[in-house]
């Protein structure tokens, strides 16, 4: 039992230092980099217009829920529901005119943006197709759709104005733009629409 004994836990240390060499060494025997404080920078403004695309598509996605259940309202919330995409595109632009394409971490694949699996370009904003389960959902009384598309669109300026800490200066301007239209927006769904 003494000699076997040791001799298995004599195996098992040098097992273990070698697992640990593995883990903390490349395929080159060196060990891995860690980011430069420019690539976590990168990673961080990418973060963050994925956040601004997100909150801009659900509002987006909001819009076209309410023109799906209330066709009526169509000529009402078309073009604020053209402005909303138009404000999904140029977040995920970032105002360069160039979409930002991270890889995903999960997949390793490149994100794409909308539900083609397409990054979106100047392409102009198809017609509300929302349905099934994965649509917001929207009250059968138009005035009270209404009130809360309004309610989403000041919540999407809130989240836009909070993100606006953190953004770099050129796309903080834009997050402010958006956010400033996305209050507009809730206006004109509540106090502009009394007319």
């Amino acid at each position: 039992m003494g000699r076997t004994g040791t001799v298995g836990r004599r195996a098992l240390l040098t097992a273990g230092a070698v697992a640990l060499a593995g883990c903390t060494s490349d395929a080159d025997g060196e060990r891995p980099k860690a980011p430069s404080a420019a690539e976590r920078a990168a990673r961080a403004e990418t973060r963050r217009r994925l956040r601004s695309v997100a909150t801009a598509e659900a509002l987006r996605e909001r819009y076209d829920a309410v023109l799906a259940a209330h066709p009526a309202l169509s000529a009402r919330l078309s073009p604020l529901r053209a402005a909303a995409a138009a404000h999904a595109t140029a977040l995920g632009e970032g105002g360069t005119g160039a979409p930002v394409t991270p890889v995903d971490g999960r997949t390793g694949q490149t994100a794409q943006h909308g539900k083609t699996g397409k990054t979106r370009k100047n392409v102009p904003a198809p017609a509300p197709t929302v349905s099934g389960p994965s649509a917001p959902p929207v009250a059968a009384d138009p005035a009270v759709a209404l009130k809360e598309l309004a309610a989403a669109a000041r919540k999407t300026a809130d989240t836009h104005t909070d993100a606006l800490l953190d953004a770099s200066p050129e796309y903080a301007r834009l997050l402010a733009s958006v956010a400033a239209a996305a209050a507009v927006h809730a206006y004109l769904l509540t106090e502009g629409g009394r007319r």
